[in-house]
């Protein structure tokens, strides 16, 4: 089983063609493809797997579906005051 934890896109660029990002999930920065997703941009949030973004979701649903991953510890710890994640 895998967890789909909202991440928040920080950068975008392009390599060889292919359209990447890295992302911020839960405090833990990850580079990931937005081949399916090429229109995305930084601030946008996503829900990626096996290294592919494969939905942008709204902030108010990444930042409660964060904030409920916390409280349940599935993240483990308290997000930081004032972080997105």
């Amino acid at each position: 089983m895998c967890l789909g934890v909202p991440g928040r896109i920080v950068t975008v660029w392009e390599e060889g063609g292919t359209v990447l990002a890295r992302a911020d999930f839960a405090g833990e920065e990850r580079r990931i493809c937005l081949a399916y997703l090429p229109d995305l941009a930084a601030g946008d949030y996503v829900v990626a797997h096996a290294g592919f973004a494969i939905t942008k979701i709204s902030e108010e649903s990444a930042q409660t579906t964060l904030a409920m991953m916390h409280e349940y510890g599935v993240l483990g710890g308290a997000p930081a005051p004032g972080s997105p994640s």
